[in-house]
């Protein structure tokens, strides 16, 4: 994947995290679709992490003067892990 595939990838999620805050305010007092928003939300959070984190890895491996595309995405646990 591409820098600007990974970044237009980041501005979609982006783009439905904000509308799934906006729902979970809206569904407040519907127990079943503000659960289910926040379980979405939950999964929007992940992937952006998982696409910052390949994007930082390609742009780090390009300044090293390595091949970008060597850069792997990884699994949910291990960027959730990441200190912050």
């Amino acid at each position: 994947m591409k820098d600007e595939s990974i970044a237009e990838k980041i501005e979609r999620l982006v783009a439905e995290e904000h509308e799934l805050r906006g729902h979970e305010e809206a569904d407040s007092t519907h127990t079943d679709a503000l659960e289910t928003d926040t379980e979405r939300l939950r999964a929007v959070d992940v992937e952006l992490d998982r696409c910052w984190d390949l994007l930082r890895q390609r742009r780090a491996l390009l300044e090293a003067g390595a091949d970008p595309d060597d850069a792997q995405v990884r699994d949910d646990d291990t960027v959730e892990g990441y200190l912050q």
